[in-house]
């Protein structure tokens, strides 16, 4: 039994410990924050005790000094003053024309690489110097 109650002591300080470490100082109820961290190292059982009851913050208390983002349709701009959605890049016109033009570029680059290649094979086979390559008189 004794053994059971010790363990009950040792589980209350580690989850009040870090609970309390884990508040935000705002929230913190009764007694600053810095003073509840020792009052739970101290006195495991009363510290964590008082902990839960004076001054483990309100459930709501977080939820309420948070501010959102105003929705649209209750922050009173009239619709033609409301500000535009954000655009995914698949619904940007500018964007798709962009990318249909960069891959038109790189058609245009592969086919004339092909030309170039197709050329100089033809060369070789008849025999012909490349153009870009000067033939070597001393060699």
């Amino acid at each position: 039994m004794a053994k059971f109650l010790v363990i009950i002591e040792l589980v209350l300080l580690v989850y009040c410990l870090v609970d309390c470490i884990q508040s935000d100082p705002a929230d913190v109820r009764t007694l600053p924050k810095p003073i509840w961290v020792l009052l739970i190292i101290v006195l495991p059982l009363f510290g964590g005790i008082g902990w839960l009851l004076a001054g483990k913050p309100e459930r709501g208390a977080a939820a309420a000094r948070q501010v959102s983002w105003p929705s649209t349709r209750t922050s009173g701009f009239p619709e033609h003053e409301r500000p535009a959605p954000p655009k995914g890049p698949d619904d940007d016109p500018d964007f798709l024309r962009s990318l249909r033009e960069t891959d038109a570029e790189h058609e245009r680059t592969l086919r004339q690489w092909e030309d170039d290649l197709r050329e100089r094979e033809r060369r070789l086979r008849d025999g012909d110097q490349p153009p870009d390559r000067p033939t070597d008189a001393t060699s």
